[in-house]
């Protein structure tokens, strides 16, 4: 049985390429986000500011692939 993920809330601080972000999640920390396979073959971006909804392993909680974006 595979492992729970644990989903949050983040916001976008700075754009890192194509596919990754640092974000900033609602305790403070800063972690670098990647696009989720489906967001990536769909080309989506984001903006510094947009809240996005992120999936974390309870193994490494310094990196976090991006599911969507949450729309204000």
């Amino acid at each position: 049985m595979p492992d729970a993920t644990i989903q949050t809330r983040g916001k976008v601080l700075e754009t890192r390429g194509a596919v990754l972000y640092r974000v900033e999640l609602p305790n403070g920390k800063v972690i670098l986000a990647h696009l989720s396979k489906d967001l990536a073959d769909a080309a989506a971006t984001f903006a510094v500011g947009d809240e996005l909804l992120l999936e974390l392993t309870p193994f490494d909680f310094d990196q976090a692939r991006i599911l969507a974006g949450c729309g204000a």
